[in-house]
């Protein structure tokens, strides 16, 4: 592994493994190396050879190593000239794909429903926004006033007038809270539920009333009121989730 990201001297000493099996050790060192250098994505860690020597293991069991760091969207491998093995995300970027990755398999098999989705983020978003407002700085607030006025020029369609805006003033909120892994917990809101409710609720959902429920938060926000944040956000999302059942129920009574 080379200092700096460059290519050459290894600059990581891993310790013999103790209680870990051999691949979990060298998955560990090598995600506590990437921490603890800062290392950015992108950054070279080494190429499969050298790694294996500096780790004194096998090819083998650096490759399982690698494989659980590969599979947390920590690491990429690429071959070829110039290939190696590089870092692929953050560690809050890691858990964050990791996690929408298993919740998208798992609504696509029906594993977990939309609505219980939307339970989780009631439990989520709604102590969520009350911390942002605290936190909320001017231009965060400005911001937000800007995707809620795009959000009421849009078009009446939900899913190119409400539900795109939606996820931006979602995440502008979770960002205000100023907590990496608060964000990396709540990024599948984002990538998976937002174009699913944009799927089902698109000719039920009032864009009108979704910009009423937006522009409470923001005025929440305007004014750092964390319990009136809170409120909005809880009304908004009791808004998605009844009209959800609505249309499960209307899904069914046509069935």
């Amino acid at each position: 592994m080379s200092e700096g990201g460059g290519r050459g001297r290894p600059a990581v000493q891993v310790e013999p493994a103790n209680l870990r099996g051999a691949s979990e050790e060298v998955a560990f060192q090598i995600q506590r190396y990437i921490q603890r250098e800062g290392l950015e994505p992108g950054a070279f860690l080494g190429r499969e050879g050298d790694l294996a020597e500096q780790f004194g293991i096998s090819r083998p069991t650096l490759r399982e190593g690698l494989r659980l760091l590969s599979s947390g969207n920590l690491v990429r491998a690429s071959k070829g000239p110039g290939g190696g093995i590089f870092v692929a995300h953050t560690a809050e970027d890691g858990i964050s794909r990791s996690l929408s990755d298993a919740i998208a398999v798992m609504v696509e098999t029906e594993a977990v429903s939309l609505e219980e989705l939307l339970d989780a983020r009631l439990l989520l978003e709604v102590p969520l926004a009350g911390r942002a407002a605290q936190r909320v700085d001017r231009e965060t607030v400005e911001r937000l006033r800007a995707a809620v006025r795009a959000e009421a020029a849009g078009p009446s369609s939900a899913a190119d007038g409400v539900i795109g805006p939606d996820a931006e003033i979602h995440q502008i909120v979770a960002a205000a809270a100023d907590n990496r892994m608060v964000a990396a917990l709540t990024a599948w809101i984002f990538d998976v539920v937002q174009p699913k409710l944009a799927e089902v609720l698109d000719e039920a959902i009032v864009s009108s009333a979704v910009v009423e429920q937006h522009e409470a938060l923001l005025a929440a926000m305007e004014k750092g009121d964390a319990a009136r944040a809170e409120r909005a956000m809880k009304e908004h999302l009791l808004y998605l989730r009844d009209l959800l059942r609505l249309v499960d129920e209307g899904e069914r009574d046509d069935g």
